[in-house]
């Protein structure tokens, strides 16, 4: 996939983080795989119960159930924490006829239905920003 493919894709997750109304296990895993977790989704063949729903991820050598982060903002905060401790971010609720949330990451915005979903648009906008950015110096070298 080349950095504009990459930028696009991470565009329009954060695209369905805002338009999405509630949390989504196979939104999910997108985003985890968008971030660069390698990710397993649970084969909807071979339904076991000890099987995560959202599928699992490697960190490190081991293999871990996909945190909820569309719909928990603590598992949003700590994939922020992990991936970009640097980036700064924040929250606020937004007083309009349906509550709403916006977030800001890095400079990018976001909005969402949850709290969650709103830091995860702003997120992926970042990353996104972050990949064009890096584009031009790895074509030079």
């Amino acid at each position: 996939m080349t950095s504009a493919d990459q930028r696009d894709h991470l565009l329009a997750l954060a695209q369905r983080c805002e338009r999405t109304g509630r949390p989504d296990r196979n939104l999910d895993a997108d985003i985890y795989e968008a971030l660069g977790f390698t990710v397993r989704r649970k084969p909807t063949t071979l339904l076991a119960p000890r099987t995560p729903p959202g599928g699992i991820y490697q960190h490190g050598s081991l293999w871990k159930a996909i945190g909820k982060i569309s719909a928990e903002i603590d598992v949003a905060v700590g994939v922020i924490r992990e991936k970009a401790p640097d980036w700064n971010w924040s929250l606020q609720s937004v007083a309009t006829e349906q509550q709403t949330y916006e977030a800001l990451v890095a400079g990018c915005s976001g909005q969402g239905a949850l709290a969650s979903l709103a830091l995860c648009a702003a997120l992926l906008k970042a990353f996104a920003r972050s990949r064009s950015e890096q584009a031009p110096t790895q074509a030079e070298s």
